[in-house]
C-alpha cells in the first residue's frame, strides 16, 4: 500500500492543503513563504504514522486525511471538549474508511490523576514507558508534568495509568505498520544517546555526532555480514568432499566457461576488498594455468558454485556502499573516505592525513547523513519525509541533490516527500513540486 495524496484543513486555524504524490517519479517536493506550514505537514505525517502523539496534539489543524492507492483512507480529527469550567481537552479521533468495509473508529485515551493530564503511547510496553521517563522523551514528558516534579511515587503511578491504556485496534496497528515512515529533521548531525547517561531530571538527553553513530552503525553491519560469510563458508567445508564425490558436472560447463567463472570470482573479490567487505591482505587468488582435465573440472565447478553463493552474502550491502562511495567522492573533491570492518566509514585529507568525521565542514556532514540515512537506514516501500535538504549545501550540491535522490531511489525503491525553500533543489523538476498556498480571501 502506498500513499497518493495527503490534506490538512485549518493548519494554524487558517491553511488548507492538498499534496498529490508523484506515484511514478516518487519524488514530491512543496514549497510556499516560511509559516505556511510545511515543516509541519512532516511532523504530523511523522506523528501518525510513528505513533507521536504528543505531535499530533501540539499542532493545530481541524482534520489531517491521507489517501491511499487502494482507494482507502483515513482521518484524523481534532475536536477541543469542555473538560470543566476552566480547562478544555483536544480530542484525536481516527476514522478509517476501506471500500465495501464499513468504517473503523478509534480516539485516543486520555486519564487525569490529581488534576495532571496522562497522554500516553497507546501501545506502550512497561519498557518503552521506563525509557521514556529515564532518558527523557523530552515532548512527551513535558505534556505531562514539569520535568522538576516528577518523582518515584509519580513515576509509578504514571507507570500504572499508562499499563491500563486501552491498547489501539488491530486495523490501527495494520495501516500505521503498512508504511514505513522516516524522517530526516533539520536537525541531523545530532542524535540522542541511547546511552543511560543522564538523570530523570535532565532536561535534554545527551546528543552524539550522527557522522560517530553512523560509522559504528556500518561497521556492525559489515561485521554482521562477514560473520554471514563466515558461518556459511564453515557449513559448505564441511560438505564438500562430499559434493565433489556425487556432482556430475554438466557436459555444457567448458573449460572456457570455468576460465571465466573464475575470473569474475577474483573481480568480485578485488571489488569487495576496494569496498571495505573483505580484508585487503587476504590473498584468495586462484589461477588454473594448466589444462583442466575431467576431475578438476568436477573439483572447480563445485568450487565456483560455493564462492559464488558465499559472496552473494555481500552483494545488496555492496551496491548500497559503492554507490555511497561514489557520491561522497564526487563532493568531497579534497579528502578520501575508506570503509573497514572495524571504523565504519573514515577520512583522509588530500595529503593523506587522518580526518574525524565530525571534522568535517557542516555542509559535508549534512550531505554524508542524509546519504547514509537514505541508504543505510530507510526500508524498502517506505515514505522518506526530508525536510529542508539544502541545509549548508553549496549551491552546486543542491543542484545535484535530486539526481542523487533518484540514484538512491532507483536502487533502495521508496517515496520521498521534500519540504524545500531552494528553488536549486527543484532545479528543473517544477513538475514535481506542490506550492502550499495562503487562506482563500
Amino acid at each position: 500500500m502506498r500513499i497518493n495524496k495527503i490534506s490538512v484543513t485549518k493548519l494554524f486555524g487558517i491553511f488548507n492543503h492538498q499534496v498529490s504524490l508523484n506515484i511514478e517519479d516518487r519524488i514530491t517536493i512543496i514549497h510556499g513563504p516560511n509559516g505556511f506550514g510545511k515543516t509541519a505537514l512532516l511532523r504530523i505525517i511523522n506523528g501518525f504514522f510513528n505513533s507521536r502523539y504528543s505531535e499530533l496534539r501540539s499542532i493545530p489543524f481541524a482534520e489531517f486525511r491521507v489517501d491511499f492507492d487502494d482507494c482507502s483512507h483515513l482521518q484524523v480529527t481534532k475536536s477541543i471538549e469542555q473538560t470543566n469550567e476552566n480547562e478544555k481537552d483536544q480530542k484525536l479521533t481516527f476514522h478509517f474508511y476501506r471500500v465495501g468495509a464499513e468504517p473503523e473508529m478509534f480516539s485516543p485515551n486520555s486519564l487525569t490523576n490529581s488534576g495532571v493530564k496522562m497522554d500516553w503511547h497507546l501501545s506502550a510496553t512497561e519498557d518503552e514507558v521506563n525509557s521514556l521517563i529515564q532518558f527523557g522523551d523530552q515532548n512527551t514528558i513535558t505534556s505531562l508534568a514539569p520535568l522538576e516534579n516528577i518523582a518515584i511515587p509519580f513515576i509509578e503511578t504514571f507507570e500504572k495509568f499508562a499499563r491500563k491504556f486501552k491498547k489501539e485496534p488491530k486495523w490501527l496497528s495494520e495501516l500505521k505498520s503498512s508504511i514505513d515512515v522516516h524522517f530526516i529533521e533539520t536537525q541531523r548531525l545530532l542524535t540522542p544517546s541511547s546511552v543511560p547517561e543522564v538523570a530523570v531530571d535532565t532536561k535534554h538527553p545527551s546528543m552524539i555526532p550522527s557522522v560517530n553513530i553512523y560509522s559504528q552503525e556500518l561497521a556492525e553491519e559489515i561485521q554482521v555480514k562477514l560473520a554471514e560469510y563466515g558461518a556459511l563458508s564453515q557449513s559448505l567445508e564441511r560438505t564438500f568432499p562430499a559434493r565433489i564425490f556425487n556432482n556430475k558436472a554438466p557436459s555444457e560447463l567448458t573449460e572456457e566457461t570455468l576460465r571465466n567463472k573464475l575470473n569474475e570470482i577474483e573481480e568480485k573479490r578485488s571489488h569487495f576488498r576496494e569496498t571495505g567487505l573483505l580484508d585487503k591482505e587476504e590473498n584468495s587468488e586462484f589461477q588454473v594455468d594448466q589444462n583442466i582435465d575431467g576431475v578438476t573440472k568436477n573439483i572447480l565447478s563445485v568450487y565456483v558454485e560455493d564462492v559464488e553463493q558465499k559472496l552473494m552474502v555481500f552483494d545488496e550491502l555492496a551496491i548500497k556502499i559503492e554507490l555511497f562511495q561514489r557520491i561522497i567522492q564526487e563532493r568531497f573533491l579534497y579528502k578520501h573516505m575508506s570503509i573497514s570492518k572495524d571504523q565504519g566509514f573514515t577520512f583522509t585529507t588530500a595529503d593523506g592525513k587522518p580526518l574525524l568525521a565530525t571534522d568535517l565542514s557542516f555542509g559535508e556532514q549534512h550531505e554524508l547523513v542524509m546519504l547514509y540515512e537514505l541508504l543505510f537506514k530507510v526500508k524498502p516501500n517506505s515514505l522518506v519525509l526530508i525536510d529542508e535538504p539544502e541545509i549548508s549545501l553549496h549551491i552546486a550540491w543542491q543542484v545535484d541533490f535530486l539526481k542523487d535522490l533518484q540514484a538512491i531511489i532507483k536502487l533502495a525503491n521508496f517515496d520521498v516527500l521534500i519540504a524545500t525553500h531552494a528553488p536549486s533543489i527543484i532545479d528543473d523538476r517544477w513538475d514535481l513540486t506542490v506550492e502550499l498556498k495562503g487562506p482563500v480571501a
